[in-house]
């Protein structure tokens, strides 16, 4: 998969997701929790979700604890693009 079509899959995602509806542009740089509005359940949720769409587990534990670290604890969605097509496409 490439990213583009990950971001588009997580940005259809987020269009309607958890009861919010989001009419916006998604793309890389919008912010989950600034721009989206959404709270730390919704992460693990999107997590889930995710994992449903791909059919399989993914490590979101690793991704959020490395989030948790940041002076900046916001996530712009290129990286979780980034973070998803690393482990939907492994070496």
């Amino acid at each position: 998969m490439t990213q583009d079509q990950i971001m588009n899959d997580v940005a259809s995602v987020l269009r309607d997701f958890n009861g919010r509806e989001y009419h916006d542009a998604i793309g890389p740089d919008t912010l989950f929790f600034g721009d989206l509005g959404l709270a730390s359940i919704d992460a693990v949720l999107l997590g889930e979700t995710l994992e449903e769409r791909y059919g399989r587990k993914l490590p979101f534990h690793l991704f959020m604890a490395d989030l948790g670290r940041r002076a900046q604890r916001d996530l712009p969605l290129g990286e979780l693009v980034e973070f998803l097509h690393r482990h939907l496409n492994p070496a």
